[in-house]
């Protein structure tokens, strides 16, 4: 996670606001590095990346950041 991420992870807790990432987030960022061994390990075979969401990702609103005046 990157300086920027954090501070707002930690100005959310600060503030008591909704974080701008949830454990969907944090799976989906993390899966890229397991996929890629996997391939490499296939002879560069694509893989297909999972929906930790079960397609719920259409329901979700727009974070706090992306909606602030």
């Amino acid at each position: 996670m990157d300086y920027i991420m954090l501070y707002r992870l930690m100005q959310c807790m600060r503030e008591g606001l909704v974080p701008d990432m949830d454990v969907y987030d944090a799976a989906a960022w993390s899966a890229p590095g397991p996929l890629s061994k996997a391939s490499v390990a296939n002879g560069s075979a694509p893989m297909k990346f999972p929906d930790f969401t079960r397609g719920r990702w259409q329901e979700r609103s727009a974070s706090q950041i992306a909606t602030q005046d």
